[in-house]
């Protein structure tokens, strides 16, 4: 679960954050109490969040912790989070860290509302129970689900530690084969990479589907193109549909894989925080060398596939780290975007705990601290990224499996890449009506 929760948090400096308040003017509180806990956690915002100049001057101390950190968020702020380590439930909670799945409702051009899954995580307690991408669920815990009452659904999903689904597969425009599944809660292995090498006419493309980025990754990224290479692709397409972020690092190593003409030194990214973090500029090569597996710049740079131009597919839940792969290669290449707006996670931070030993507090702070720019200065992409071509992958069902050459927006892409054009048109032809997973990602419930 430690994978799917961190969104996007990165170690840019080492630091450690005291538990004495350095404000005089706030008041003291006995150790221990819930007060104190909430100064710390005010003079911790402080120093670190993005929008500190817009925390209360005097906030309530009294509240209850995850009560009180709320007070002190900017109405700007859909992502920055506390829990408690030895609370579990304080946690975020998601269908997906869950029981590992997500589903979208739609509603096709008949009128007819079908909810689909869209995602089942490999080794997941989903995955164990027989889900797949692409069936149709027609009830949960015995109810009908509808476009009215799909959040709260899921909602009540996120209470519980089993779940009941009647599922069925779609054929020839309708539900059939309906069975009854049961999910328990419980734990989602790492992802593995998933990769494709498709052949037309003699010109190879790849695909790799990246579903997130975890600290350590850039040995897997190193391998899987040192494949690519060695099997002389030449177009790529990288499916970021699902990823909800992770380390920069990561995502930085995964740039240096893409284009010709950069080096080590080639700038990646801006950090611009607030008064005390200022702006923090980082090259190809600084910001990799922060991954505890990091390759050097140059061996990576080895297995570099040299594209000038690169196929991204995207959807609402393309978050973060994702996000700034979108943003941060296009300085360095064209890239053509496929599928959804991204969420919007044009933001990084680190998490701010007590580094005492013994430690005294138990809470950690996730907030946001950076905004992120480009090599160029661009960023500010809280709407989300738009594509080039806006394709709904919802358009033809059931669901093809991700990497299948006929699956919507891999279709997409390679109809461009082979014959240079997208049938965007293709977007308005369902409509999505709720989607499990957009509302934790956006939110950090």
């Amino acid at each position: 679960m430690k994978k799917i929760l961190k969104f996007q948090f990165i170690a840019i400096i080492a630091f450690f954050v005291s538990c004495t308040n350095n404000d005089e003017s706030a008041p003291v509180f006995p150790d221990g109490s819930t007060e104190s806990l909430n100064v710390w956690v005010q003079d911790s915002m402080k120093r670190y969040y993005y929008w500190a100049d817009q925390m209360p001057a005097k906030p309530d101390y009294h509240l209850p912790a995850k009560d009180f950190f709320k007070s002190l968020l900017s109405p700007q702020d859909r992502f920055s989070f506390i829990v408690n380590t030895q609370d579990s439930s304080t946690y975020p909670r998601s269908i997906r860290n869950m029981y590992g799945f997500d589903y979208t409702v739609i509603q096709l051009t008949s009128g007819e509302v079908v909810t689909v899954i869209k995602l089942v995580l490999t080794n997941s307690p989903a995955f164990n129970a027989g889900l797949e991408r692409g069936m149709i669920i027609t009830k949960i815990n015995g109810k009908a689900v509808t476009a009215a009452n799909a959040e709260t659904i899921t909602s009540s999903m996120k209470d519980q530690t089993v779940i009941d689904l009647k599922v069925g597969s779609w054929k020839n425009g309708a539900v059939a084969d309906e069975k009854d599944v049961t999910v328990y809660y419980g734990y989602s292995l790492e992802q593995p990479l998933l990769s494709k090498i498709f052949n037309e006419n003699g010109k190879k493309t790849g695909y790799l589907y990246i579903y997130d980025f975890p600290d350590g990754m850039t040995p897997m990224l190193n391998q899987k193109f040192a494949e690519f290479k060695a099997a002389g692709v030449q177009e790529l397409i990288l499916d970021l549909r699902y990823n909800y972020g992770g380390s920069v690092s990561s995502a930085a190593a995964l740039c240096a894989l893409i284009p010709s003409g950069i080096s080590a030194s080639s700038p990646f990214i801006i950090f611009k925080g607030n008064k005390n973090g200022g702006e923090v500029k980082r090259t190809f090569g600084q910001q990799i060398s922060y991954d505890p597996k990091a390759l050097d710049f140059n061996v990576l740079h080895a297995n570099s596939l040299g594209l000038n131009k690169l196929y991204v597919l995207t959807s609402n839940s393309t978050a973060s780290a994702a996000e700034i792969v979108v943003n941060n290669l296009k300085p360095y290449l064209q890239v053509v975007q496929i599928g959804d707006v991204t969420l919007g996670k044009d933001m990084a931070g680190f998490v701010v705990e007590d580094k005492r030993k013994p430690k005294k507090i138990s809470w950690q702070i996730h907030p946001v601290i950076y905004k992120v720019f480009n090599a160029n200065g661009t960023g500010e992409y809280s709407n989300g990224i738009s594509p080039q071509f806006k394709v709904n992958e919802y358009t033809q069902l059931p669901l093809l499996p991700l990497g299948d050459p006929g699956e919507t927006l891999i279709s997409e892409a390679l109809t461009n890449v082979y014959l240079k054009q997208v049938h965007s048109e293709s977007y308005h032809k369902t409509k999505i009506l709720y989607q499990s997973d957009v509302p934790f990602a956006a939110k950090g419930k």
